[in-house]
């Protein structure tokens, strides 16, 4: 973790009891801390550590007919010896100055108690006849803090103790920020929806470590703080992941470079009328391959172990408005792939969704022009052929057993298409000469893939800037 100087505010968390704890965010570029507050043994000097370690002789002299005003806990039976937990207010323990919470009994009136049961220490206690009693006790530290931190907890600072005698501030309990939790944030992800769904939280959001670490609900004290540190955080996620990319593309060929990793929300059912499940996948760009993700590629080796894999030229990214839009979920998109599956995801916010499509082109473009050409198998006039789709030649059909050429279109050519929906597309271009359209039917089995790198090649071709095909635009 970083030692640079971290961000911090104050905030709330919401326990698995629905009840608000306060917290501090402590944010460094590589983590993001949650701290609560904690009651935590001052340090004491060496006098106090010395006098807390001796065996000290008391006597608690009581008014007649009253009781000493002493609670206790431990015994033989909890292997711990019997400890003073808790002195009554203005009764005889408490004023007498000489006890601390946390004191061992050893002796009761010259009796040794060190391995007696806490009914027998309390059945001594009450069987003392006469106005006081003689204590043997010594500090006992390891439970101390625990026994002061119920007190403080019950009845304030303070408790159990007379603020004017020498033992009032030993041991001294304060309150300090204690980190409950780290989360990483490489790899990790944030979220302003409850988790699965499509509602959004009330200012507050959740991160959650790639590891497993989760902040649960944390709730700020007004949208505008909470908008502020969602997109702070945010920022630091996305600025650790893109170091990793450059890291990671140095030890990587030209070919085989990452162009984009992301957390999104995939809907696992397209279906309105289903209940809202949306799960968290992780989507990465690399070479020409889109890869989705149930946890992050964090070695070699993970690159394997996808959900799912699609060429980028085989599928087509659709930016979705509003109205088409499934639920209450925005900045969504749809990927169809060749198959006619079509993947619904939702990113957090309308710069991430832009970026992708952005990067999606992109690395559609470099994989076709690294491609250069793509054959499919069809027919044409009842002939088998092979289409061939080139970067520079354009639209080729070659007859299957012969090879022989068909008919070829230069992409500028291409005025029209149109298509079944099965098996068949229709391509009207326009002759060269006689700037007559001229239809070509094929059918191919691969409909849908076809279509989408015809879509990836027209693209590509528009990305070289060729000056005939923008003209026939």
């Amino acid at each position: 973790m970083s030692t640079e100087e971290p961000e911090h505010v104050e905030a709330s968390i919401t326990d698995s009891e629905s009840k608000q704890i306060a917290v501090r965010l402590l944010l460094y570029p590589d983590a993001l801390l949650v701290q609560k507050q904690e009651w935590v043994n001052v340090q004491l000097d060496e006098e106090d550590e010395v006098f807390l370690n001796m065996v000290r002789e008391v006597e608690i002299k009581r008014d007649p007919g009253a009781g000493f005003g002493l609670f206790v806990k431990g015994g033989a039976e909890h292997r711990l010896p019997v400890l003073i937990s808790r002195m009554m207010k203005n009764q005889a323990a408490e004023k007498s100055g000489q006890l601390l919470v946390g004191d061992a009994i050893l002796r009761v009136n010259g009796v040794n108690v060190e391995s007696s049961t806490h009914d027998e220490v309390v059945s001594l206690l009450k069987e003392v006849e006469g106005d006081s009693v003689n204590l043997s006790i010594r500090h006992f530290r390891p439970a101390s803090y625990f026994l002061n931190k119920g007190n403080e907890a019950k009845d304030g600072p303070g408790a159990s103790r007379i603020e004017s005698t020498p033992l009032s501030s030993l041991p001294r309990l304060e309150k300090e920020w204690m980190t409950a939790l780290t989360i990483p944030l490489l790899y990790a992800r944030i979220s302003s929806y409850i988790n699965g769904t499509d509602k959004l939280r009330n200012n507050s959001f959740d991160v959650v470590g790639v590891e497993g670490s989760k902040s649960g609900p944390i709730t700020f004290e007004n949208s505008q703080i909470t908008s502020q540190w969602y997109h702070t955080i945010a920022a630091k996620m996305q600025g650790l992941l893109s170091q990793m990319i450059q890291m990671t593309n140095q030890l990587m060929t030209k070919d085989d470079q990452i162009h984009l990793m992301c957390w999104a929300h995939q809907k696992m059912c397209l279906d309105q009328h289903h209940w809202q499940g949306w799960k968290e996948q992780f989507i990465a760009i690399k070479a020409a391959d889109v890869y989705i993700f149930d946890s992050p590629p964090m070695h070699a080796c993970d690159w394997n172990k996808c959900e799912s894999r699609f060429k980028v030229y085989e599928c087509m990214l659709k930016l979705l408005k509003d109205s088409e839009l499934l639920d209450k979920r925005q900045h969504c998109c749809i990927i169809r792939t060749g198959s006619r599956r079509e993947i619904y995801l939702s990113v957090d916010s309308r710069e991430e969704l832009l970026k992708l499509e952005k990067i999606w082109h992109l690395a559609s473009n470099q994989a076709v022009k690294g491609l250069v050409s793509k054959t499919f198998g069809c027919t044409w006039q009842g002939q088998l052929s092979g289409l061939m789709l080139d970067l520079d030649q354009g639209f080729s059909l070659y007859d299957h057993h012969n090879k022989s050429l068909l008919w070829t279109y230069r992409f500028g050519q291409l005025k029209m298409s149109s298509d079944d929906g099965v098996s068949k597309l229709i391509l009207n271009f326009m002759a060269d000469e006689s700037k007559q359209i001229e239809k070509q039917v094929i059918d191919c089995s691969d409909l849908q893939t076809l279509i989408f790198c015809i879509h990836a090649f027209l693209s590509a071709k528009l990305s070289t800037v060729d000056p005939t095909f923008l003209a026939s635009q």
